[in-house]
């Protein structure tokens, strides 16, 4: 036998590796069944296409969709046999059609090698049937093949071809206990995969964490306790960043126990996310042992099992890929934050993909129901609460921007597609987190980042000359704050403009040092200065009341809002009303607090999103004018500068996300001890 055709016989050779099990939830939670089983009908939606172009069509059948259309059927706790087993009532109906349990067909299509795929379903029972169904991008149902129990118990063995799933579409498997009951205990799907990638990858988990001490240390337990996940992991990694410890924690010595030396808390300064998950990206680099390194926010519930399947999805991509996690609510658990997220280039924003939907409650639409959620949802990147980077793809293009946070994942996202490196949100691994519309992040300390890293971001990869509206954007942005009395937001988001124009090489130096700034800087304003005791404010009192007592309170039509805009600014050059510096005229909760009703007072309290505080917005008619004319000027210098400071930016991204120039940041700590295990 020649050395050719050897070489040729390993290169044809296959073996069978498992791409996904079937799962159910680790601590029974009921809130949670609806993502691993499914009891309902399928009642799928219209398709838009047959809706047509008509506006107010369009906006029905969006209200249609997101209208529930459960039954309220429930699965008892107590039918939950184990991880993988699930008892069934006599002639009980269920459908693994579920986030969690059925194949994402269309994704394997599309990204990786595998090309068929095996089901192989164990049932219990005799009379209990199984039914396998597939969908396409359009969401429409068709029957595969079943298998009926003759005996005591059966195994079936389904040969699936991926062909048919080019543009979207799932597989899945219904089953119908017989008259005496029943039981899935297993199932499985496989592939015949090429012998080099038989062997599965190993991924360094990188945690960064601040003063979350209890949950981090619930999440490495939960983590390092689970032996199926254990071969996929290779270090984990928490950047401490904070001065509650989670060393320091209760639990930390369950997490420590789990996971033994796998396990390395590494302490640093307070570098943001970016400068946490930079640190853990420039660990497994150096280090060299891990395929992966997976970011993971330190407040999170994970699904351990999502991880398997990240690294086995990465394991089989065509090419080194990006694979993200989705993020449900963790204190609504079966609602999805989003499904695939892009980079919108014109006004480069982040948003849900076109023709999705965000907050999409699987508990009152299933999967089978949602005819958008079959289609294959493209993304530009995946957030960082969890996200799987091949360690060739940090070597390749570099680590996180010295951004602090926000803006860091999905500029690496772009970067990464720019060097031909594909992002997948993958159906099936996901986290549970804080949902984003229960922080302030828009308008506290966090505003000055997320301008100044989306103009950042934008500087680097808008396909347009001057950044599309870019600038147009953040000039009305900038003008609703001031109309809306939020001063300390403005002037943060003019500082933030201010030190993009400091070029790109300050950003690193300023990583330890912009916060603390902020934050002394924001005292000033009375709308930045919190009160968790509403007494502290002075009461309610207006000299002239509402007209003819309605509320003020109100969400105007399209003109009614255009003439406010257009009038918004003007209204804040009048003098103040009698009595509005002394007492507010009136009380916003935060769902109320949207600029077309703040622009009506000249004085309000406000309550935070998060429900815990309170701030006096006052309006200051010097202060507005300083500001504008401020906001006026920089914009113009920024429309006109684009080009120039898109180019210094550009030029300069492979020094700043270069491991050596995170080095340097990371000095003041690596000099000297500072790691514990």
């Amino acid at each position: 036998m020649t050395q050719t055709q050897t070489r040729t016989e390993t290169e044809s050779s296959t073996t069978t590796r498992l791409l996904q099990r079937q799962i159910l939830p680790l601590d029974r939670d009921t809130d949670v069944f609806p993502l691993y089983v499914d009891l309902e009908e399928a009642k799928l939606d219209a398709d838009r296409y047959d809706i047509g172009g008509n506006k107010a069509a369009k906006d029905l059948n969006n209200a249609a969709i997101r209208q529930s259309t459960s039954q309220g059927r429930k699965l008892h706790p107590d039918q939950i046999a184990s991880r993988t087993q699930l008892r069934l009532e006599p002639s009980q109906v269920l459908s693994f059609g579920t986030y969690f349990n059925a194949f994402p067909a269309s994704y394997w299509r599309r990204h990786t090698v595998v090309s068929d795929v095996s089901l192989t379903v164990d049932l219990t029972g005799p009379g209990t049937t199984v039914t396998v169904y597939k969908s396409m991008a359009r969401g429409h149902a068709q029957r595969v093949d079943s298998g009926t129990v003759e005996g005591a118990s059966g195994s079936f063995t389904f040969e699936l071809s991926l062909k048919p799933f080019v543009d979207g579409g799932w597989y899945w498997y219904d089953v119908v206990a017989g008259d005496e009951g029943g039981s899935v205990d297993s199932a499985e799907w496989t592939a015949q995969v090429p012998a080099d990638r038989a062997e599965n990858g190993t991924a360094d988990i990188c945690i960064t964490t601040m003063n979350r001490p209890d949950f981090c240390a619930k999440l490495l337990t939960q983590i390092g306790e689970d032996a199926e996940l254990a071969p996929y992991l290779d270090t984990v990694m928490v950047m401490e960043q904070g001065k509650q410890l989670v060393s320091e924690s209760e639990f930390f010595a369950q997490a420590q126990e789990a996971l033994g030396d796998r396990l390395r808390v590494i302490v640093q300064g307070n570098l943001g996310g970016s400068g946490g998950y930079a640190r853990g990206q420039l660990e497994s680099i150096r280090k060299g042992t891990a395929t992966y390194a997976l970011m993971m926010d330190d407040d999170v519930v994970c699904e351990p099992e999502g991880i398997i399947r990240a690294v086995t999805f990465g394991d089989l991509a065509k090419r080194p890929t990006i694979v993200g996690g989705h993020m449900f609510n963790i204190y609504n658990r079966s609602q999805l934050h989003s499904f695939g997220e892009i980079v919108q280039p014109w006004r480069f924003w982040w948003q849900t993909r076109l023709d999705g939907y965000s907050q999409w409650d699987f508990g009152a639409r299933n999967l089978r129901s949602s005819r958008w959620l079959h289609k294959r949802a493209d993304v530009d990147f995946n957030g960082w609460f969890m996200c799987l980077i091949p360690r060739i793809v940090l070597e390749d293009v570099g680590l996180s921007l010295p951004l602090f946070l926000k803006w860091d994942d999905s500029e690496f996202g772009l970067r990464a597609k720019q060097a031909g490196y594909p992002t997948v949100s993958f159906p099936g691994a996901a986290v549970w987190h804080v949902p984003w519309t229960d922080k302030n992040d828009g308008v506290d300390w966090q505003s000055y980042f997320h301008h100044r890293n989306r103009i950042i971001a934008a500087l680097i990869h808008s396909p347009y000359e001057r950044g599309g509206r870019m600038v147009r954007e953040s000039f009305n942005h900038q003008i609703k704050h001031l109309a809306s009395l939020q001063y300390s937001t403005a002037e943060l988001r003019h500082l933030a403009m201010e030190d993009v124009l400091a070029g790109p090489y300050a950003l690193h130096g300023e990583l330890a040092t912009k916060l603390p700034e902020i934050n002394a800087f924001r005292k000033q304003f009375t709308d930045a200065q919190l009160h968790e005791d509403r007494d502290e404010l002075p009461p309610v009192r207006r000299k002239k009341p509402p007209k003819k007592g309605k509320s003020d309170i109100e969400i105007p039509g399209r003109l009614s809002t255009l003439i406010a805009a257009g009038l918004a600014p003007i209204r804040q050059l009048r003098p103040l009303r009698p009595m509005s510096r002394e007492f507010p005229e009136a009380e916003l909760a935060a769902m109320d607090s949207a600029w077309f009703n703040l622009v009506k007072y000249d004085s309000a309290v406000v309550s935070m999103n998060d429900g815990s505080s309170v701030a006096l917005y006052r309006r200051d008619p010097e202060k507005y004018r300083d500001l504008l004319k401020r906001t006026v000027e920089i914009h113009r210098r920024f429309h006109r500068e684009w080009p120039e400071l898109a180019k210094q930016y550009r030029d300069a991204l492979g020094d700043i996300t270069s491991p050596e120039a995170w080095e340097k940041t990371f000095e003041p700590w690596t000099s000297k001890p500072q790691e514990h295990a």
